[in-house]
């Protein structure tokens, strides 16, 4: 019994080292910046903690009734996989709104929401 006990907690520490530390995809940097104001952006790009699988990640960009502004085909930015991006069409003065939804390279998921405004 006492060796079944001994060979347990030996066991569960090796487990324990062992194991990969998994962690979310945290928000890191948004351009445009949350809240902000000012010139219409050509895209949208978001930084994250950890590298991001972009077939499993999604950015919609939407305007005051719903529309969708963005050019589909989220990317990733060359040589930077924690960092996607999405085109935008030509937009008009107003509220836009950016809903996200990451999943890092360990399947981990994270998602969000913010506004920008351009400003005329």
């Amino acid at each position: 019994m006492r060796c079944f006990i001994s060979c347990f907690a030996v066991f569960s520490s090796v487990l324990a080292i062992a194991a990969p530390a998994f962690a979310h995809a945290r928000l890191r940097e948004l351009s445009p910046v949350v809240d902000s104001v000012g010139a219409a952006p050509l895209e949208v790009s978001i930084t994250f903690s950890e590298a991001l699988e972009p077939r499993f990640s999604s950015v919609v960009v939407t305007d005051a009734t719903g529309s969708r502004v963005d050019q589909g085909g989220l990317r990733l930015v060359q040589g930077n996989a924690k960092m996607v991006a999405i085109g935008l069409k030509p937009v008009a003065p107003g509220v836009y709104a950016v809903e996200w939804h990451a999943t890092s390279v360990d399947t981990h998921k994270t998602d969000g929401k913010f506004s920008f405004t351009v400003s005329k």
